[in-house]
C-alpha cells in the first residue's frame, strides 16, 4: 500500500511538470490545450516540486509528511480547475492522496496531544536531583524487596523521579486475533501519572490509543485515524485500575521507585510480598512474587477490572528474560494476564525496547 501511494504521488506530480513546461515553451505540449501564463506555471512547477518532497517525507517516515501532502493536493486541485478539460482526471489522484493524508494528519494529532501532556509534566516536574539510593533507603523494606533492588541494581544509582518505556508486543481481545502494537509512556511519580500511548495494528490500519492518569483520575481513548472514537473509558473503576496498572510499573521498569512512602510492606514468606500503594484516595494492593536469585517473577492484583467487560478479574504479569537494560537487571519479556473463572486469559505480550530515567524538560 506504501509502494502504491508512493508511486501514485510520484507520477501524480510529475504531470505537473507539463504545466510549467508549456507556460514557458520549454517543449510542445500537446497533453494542455489551455495556453498557460508563466505565473501559473511556476504554480505548476511548485506543485510537483511538493509532491517530490512529500514523497521524500513519507520514504524517510516523517509523520509531518501529510502537510506538505494536503497543502500539494489542494493546490493541485486549484490548477486542475484552470485546465479542467484536459486534467480533470487528476482530481481522482488527489482525492486518495487528500484523504491519506488527512487520516494520516488526525493520527498525527492524536499523538500530538500526548507528547504536549508528557511536555506539560516535564516541565512542571521539580528539577532532577541526583540523590543515590542507599542501602539505609532499602533497609526498611522486606528482604525479598530488598533482595531484588539489590539485584537490579538500583544502590548507588539516582533515586527515580520520572521514566520513559518503550514496549513492542501483541495484544488481543477475548476470541479474537493477536494484533501487533508499540507503546511509548512517561510515568510521574511525585505526583503519580501514567501517560500511555499505544499504536496498534488492525487489518492493516494504525490505530492509536491513550491512557491519560494523572491527578488520581485514568481515561483511555482509543480513535481510528486518531479522530473517530473506538473506544473510551473512565470513571471511578478506571481510576482504581490505572492506579493498579501504575504500581505495576513502578515495581517491573523503576523499581528504585520502590522506596517510596505510599507503599506499605506486609511479607508473606521469604519470596512473596503484599504490598499497599496508597495514591490521595484511592488505596489499591498487590502481591509480588519474587524467585531465589531477586528477580521479580509475578505481580498479581485483585485490585483492576477489565473495562472491556466490566468485570474485576485476578490481574497477573508474569515476567522473566532478565538482561541488563540501560544500566539495570530488567525483564525483558512479560505478559498480561486476567484469571478468568474458566481459566488464565494471556491478552498482552511485552518485549521491553528502551528505558529511560529521570528526563528533563525545558524551562
Amino acid at each position: 500500500m506504501k509502494i502504491a501511494l508512493t508511486l501514485l504521488i510520484a507520477v501524480h506530480g510529475s504531470i505537473h511538470l507539463l504545466g510549467f513546461v508549456k507556460a514557458f515553451h520549454l517543449g510542445n505540449i500537446t497533453q494542455l490545450t489551455k495556453e498557460i501564463s508563466k505565473l501559473p506555471g511556476t504554480l505548476w512547477l511548485l506543485t510537483a516540486i511538493a509532491f517530490g518532497v512529500t514523497i521524500l517525507l513519507f520514504i524517510l517516515k516523517k509523520e509531518y509528511w501529510w502537510m506538505i501532502a494536503l497543502t500539494a493536493a489542494i493546490i493541485s486541485q486549484v490548477l486542475i480547475i484552470t485546465a479542467w478539460q484536459d486534467a480533470k482526471f487528476g482530481t481522482i489522484a488527489n482525492i486518495i492522496i487528500f484523504a491519506v493524508a488527512l487520516l494520516s494528519g488526525g493520527n498525527y494529532l492524536f499523538e500530538r496531544r500526548f507528547m504536549q501532556d508528557v511536555s506539560v509534566h516535564l516541565h512542571l516536574s521539580q528539577p532532577i536531583q541526583h540523590d543515590l539510593v542507599t542501602l539505609a533507603d532499602i533497609e526498611p523494606l522486606p528482604i525479598p524487596v530488598q533482595r531484588y533492588l539489590k539485584y537490579v541494581g538500583v544502590v548507588d544509582k539516582p533515586k527515580v523521579k520520572n521514566v520513559c518505556i518503550v514496549f513492542e508486543g501483541e495484544m488481543r481481545q477475548k476470541d479474537k486475533d493477536w494484533f501487533p502494537f508499540t507503546s511509548r509512556q512517561y510515568n510521574f511519580f511525585e505526583q503519580p501519572s501514567r501517560l500511555f500511548f499505544m499504536k496498534a495494528r488492525m487489518f492493516g490500519i494504525t490505530v492509536p490509543g491513550y491512557h491519560h492518569y494523572t491527578n488520581e483520575k485514568a481515561k483511555m481513548d482509543v480513535r481510528l485515524f486518531g479522530m473517530i472514537p473506538v473506544s473510551h473509558h473512565s470513571g471511578p473503576l478506571m481510576n482504581k485500575a490505572e492506579t493498579v496498572t501504575f504500581f505495576n510499573d513502578m515495581c517491573m521498569f523503576a523499581p528504585a521507585a520502590l522506596i517510596d512512602k505510599r507503599i506499605r510492606w506486609k511479607p508473606i514468606d521469604n519470596n512473596t510480598v503484599l504490598a499497599h500503594f496508597t495514591n490521595g484516595d484511592i488505596t489499591i494492593s498487590a502481591t509480588l512474587y519474587f524467585n531465589d536469585i531477586g528477580q521479580l517473577i509475578d505481580f498479581r492484583s485483585d485490585d483492576r477490572t477489565d473495562v472491556s467487560v466490566m468485570k474485576q478479574y485476578t490481574f497477573s504479569t508474569p515476567a522473566k528474560d532478565y538482561r541488563i537494560i540501560n544500566g539495570y537487571q530488567l525483564a525483558h519479556f512479560g505478559e498480561a494476564i486476567w484469571m478468568h473463572p474458566e481459566g488464565a486469559f494471556v491478552y498482552g505480550k511485552f518485549q521491553l525496547k528502551e528505558v529511560k530515567y529521570n528526563e528533563q524538560g525545558r524551562r
